[in-house]
């Protein structure tokens, strides 16, 4: 079987974080002369709908699905589909919200049995938050590779972690080496901890586990230039094939940066903020964002403010909490009114209230720095783009971004932040990093020096091979090739399965 003939199902979980590389893989699936559908809830459909769109109008065979999500059925509002939803009044819906996209594995198979057979998949590239895809998968016939949206460093130092035992046995604040592993790095468990490894969530966690044994092979967005250790050492853990197909920000290029590629969720104007780079040096603004997720508390988002302004560097900073509904967003925007902030920086600092143009900012030559929450995604863009870091991670796997930017790549400045804010005691008001700290960071990271000087070396020569493994000949499009390869073998059997049983042929 060749590319042309393979169809792909791509299964991202209900978040866009997850959403975004997963949308790109089926891009680059497609881009390989594979067809490929991703299929998700309506709210989310409507909210990506625009870069599948632009995918087809590249002459692409990337479609979007559409299945039933049941959350009120488990007491989750009527449209509350996404993570990033999960604020204010519904934050304590987590293990609600878990348990109803459990429950889509019914309308996912409805789906499925109902597509006429040449248009049945080959093979359903399912997020490895979606576990419950796995007996879907096998009552069909079909193959089935589990994407990895965090780090191979995240990926096998948890492993090992559990391999060794150490959840539940060490305290969570104890520090210690994680075995087996090929750089040395000393964790402790509130902040290396799998997406499942909480109360509530041990039958998840279980399915997860299981739907990896038996999955097909492993596709992870990362290139083998910064984790090729990782990589391979996970897919021997596991016995199973690992292709690292990324970073899919490169091979998506700057045009995925659009209002439309992003969900809808970009409300700043790109132009006024292009424009206000346009004016600056080189290299010498800091960008700060925290992602879709993350949320810090009021009092922490003010001196951070506070350092920013102290620091004197220019900054463009995208100040979600400026705009949404929750408590700690309104202290922030009472505290910005009443202190006068915005108009006190305005000279040499952009607040954008709400989403911005990330990879349009990261990609422009006045930015010289990114405080970011470590997020996977945008650890990735900061390296394409060969922007070092001011690292602020929030809780899962953002720690061991931390770790691979700082201590394993060196592209990295701490910020200070050691522990998630859910460790921290009540007297702490959610603040980690003082004023202070923030304006002595923010000097480390953007100081012309020789540490900041070599700092931006390496960060350019990683930008450029991210770059390379993404086009024809480099790494990624290598392992790209090598699993369309093994599916299209995978599949052909697969099929064959299929058209014994009769009842599969409708």
């Amino acid at each position: 079987m060749a590319a042309a003939e393979l169809h792909f199902l791509v299964v991202p979980l209900i978040a866009q974080g997850h959403i975004i590389p997963m949308v790109e893989v089926a891009r680059l699936l497609a881009a390989r002369g594979a067809r490929a559908t991703v299929v998700t809830t309506p709210v989310n459909a409507a909210r990506n709908r625009a870069v599948v769109e632009a995918a087809q109008r590249d002459g692409l065979a990337v479609e979007l699905a559409e299945v039933a999500f049941p959350g009120p059925e488990f007491g989750v509002p009527e449209g509350l589909e996404n993570m990033d939803q999960l604020v204010d009044v519904h934050r304590d819906m987590y293990l609600s919200l878990q348990r109803a996209i459990w429950a889509m594995a019914a309308p996912l198979e409805t789906y499925l049995q109902a597509l006429p057979r040449r248009r049945r998949p080959d093979c359903l590239v399912a997020d490895y938050c979606n576990p419950w895809t796995a007996p879907v998968c096998d009552r069909l016939r079909i193959a089935r590779v589990v994407m990895h949206c965090p780090s191979a460093y995240f990926l096998l130092a948890t492993h090992n972690l559990s391999k060794h035992g150490v959840y539940g046995v060490a305290g969570e604040m104890e520090p210690f080496e994680v075995p087996d592993f090929p750089v040395r790095a000393v964790v402790d468990t509130a902040t290396f901890r799998r997406f499942f490894q909480w109360p509530g969530l041990e039958k998840e966690e279980r399915d997860a586990v299981e739907a990896e044994r038996i999955a097909d092979g492993f596709v992870i967005n990362t290139f083998r230039d910064i984790e090729g250790a990782f990589v391979d050492g996970y897919a021997a853990a596991l016995g199973r094939n690992a292709w690292a197909v990324g970073p899919t920000c490169a091979a998506a290029g700057t045009d995925a940066d659009t209002k439309a590629s992003r969900g809808n969720l970009a409300d700043a104007d790109a132009g006024r903020i292009l424009s206000w780079l346009d004016a600056r040096p080189p290299a010498s603004v800091l960008y700060i964002s925290f992602g879709s997720i993350s949320h810090l508390a009021a009092k922490q988002v003010i001196e951070l403010a506070r350092g920013i302004e102290a620091s004197g560097r220019p900054f463009v900073w995208a100040i979600k909490e400026a705009k949404a509904t929750t408590a700690a967003a309104a202290a922030v925007r009472e505290w910005i009114d009443s202190e006068g902030y915005e108009e006190r920086v305005k000279d040499r600092g952009l607040l954008v209230r709400g989403w911005a143009p990330q990879v349009s900012i990261l990609s422009h030559p006045a930015t010289g720095g990114f405080l970011t929450h470590c997020g996977w995604n945008a650890a990735l863009e900061a390296i394409t783009h060969g922007v070092p870091a001011l690292t602020w991670p929030n809780f899962s796997d953002q720690f061991s971004s931390e770790q691979l930017l700082v201590d394993v790549l060196r592209v990295g400045v701490r910020s200070g932040v050691t522990v998630p804010s859910a460790f921290l005691p009540a007297e702490a008001e959610g603040v980690q990093v003082t004023s202070a700290g923030v304006e002595a960071a923010v000097a480390e990271l953007m100081d012309g020096g020789v540490d900041g000087a070599a700092r931006r070396v390496r960060a350019r020569e990683l930008a450029g091979k991210a770059r390379a493994a993404v086009e024809e000949g480099g790494s990624s499009h290598a392992d790209m090739t090598e699993m369309i390869r093994h599916v299209a073998e995978v599949a052909r059997k697969k099929r064959q399965e299929r058209e014994a049983q009769p009842k599969y042929l409708a």
